[in-house]
């Protein structure tokens, strides 16, 4: 059972308890955890400046399938061009990764690898196109 509901991405329905009690919202950069805070560079600590959520900009622009900066990149982004227009975007956009089963693991892995810091690398830039996609403001 837990297989499917993580291969539906339905492993995700509980939390909507949290949503509720207003910890998270339905929107928002995907909660991470607390051991990465201290690798965060500037521009990915920007990503706390928003309730995390459910889902998210990185999330339908490639989800596990995305490298560390680049989903950092997007949650950036998000945080920069936040509205209620974007937030309608991204839940229907849900909807279509969820039910296409689209990114759900990592190339080569099962979900995504630890986060170990950026190492120096540059973040990639705000808003950049990811995967020959095009940002979308």
């Amino acid at each position: 059972m837990g297989r499917f509901l993580r291969a539906a991405s339905l492993d995700e329905l509980p939390q909507l308890w949290n949503v509720l009690l207003g910890d998270i919202c339905l929107v928002g950069p995907r909660p991470l955890l607390m051991e990465y805070l201290p690798l965060y560079s500037p521009q990915q600590a920007r990503r706390l400046d928003v309730k995390p959520g459910i889902t998210g900009w990185a999330q339908v622009n490639g989800r596990n399938a995305l490298s560390w900066e680049e989903r950092f990149g997007l949650d950036a982004w998000y945080v920069e061009n936040q509205s209620v227009w974007l937030d309608l975007k991204i839940l229907l956009r849900t909807v279509g990764k969820v039910f296409g089963r689209e990114g759900i693991n990592q190339r080569g892995g099962v979900t995504m690898e630890p986060f170990r810091g950026s190492g120096g690398a540059p973040d990639v830039a705000v808003g950049a196109p990811v995967a020959g996609q095009v940002a979308e403001g």
